[in-house]
């Protein structure tokens, strides 16, 4: 789909294909990251978080929630993405710039306020990073 800046009638262009790849691979990347093979005994024991508290979730209010926020997301990257120039090199630089540079930055900042431990902000912080820079990937190299 194409969308035009009217001030300076550049075409934006939007593969909503890619978005909803982008959409599926935060859900499955987030599964992997916070899995048992992964950080999820570290993430669980930086949270306080116990076996009872994690069952008592409600599964599809918090994936249907995800997927709502991960759609929003994955469209700000395709919109920030959009110019014609972009390429498979500066989309996964926009997304580790993007996922490095502010968001997990920012996590960080509101994270030592809180409080939290290193770990903690280096498990999240990392998949913030590693996230931005797969759906920059993604959303660069399906132009």
């Amino acid at each position: 789909m194409v969308f035009y800046n009217k001030k300076a009638m550049e075409q934006i262009y939007i593969n909503h294909f890619a978005v909803l790849v982008s959409v599926v691979t935060n859900l499955a990347f987030g599964a992997l990251w916070y899995s048992p093979i992964i950080f999820y005994n570290s993430w669980k024991k930086e949270n306080n978080f116990t076996d009872e508290q994690l069952k008592s979730i409600n599964p599809a209010k918090v994936y249907g929630v995800s997927f709502i926020l991960s759609v929003i997301i994955s469209y700000n990257m395709a919109f920030f993405l959009g110019d014609s120039k972009t390429d498979m090199i500066w989309g996964t630089t926009a997304g580790f710039l993007a996922g490095f540079g502010f968001a997990a930055l920012i996590f960080a900042v509101v994270a030592l306020f809180e409080q939290r431990s290193w770990r903690y902000i280096f498990i999240n912080g990392g998949y913030i990073t590693v996230y931005f820079t797969i759906i920059g990937f993604i959303l660069g190299s399906w132009r």
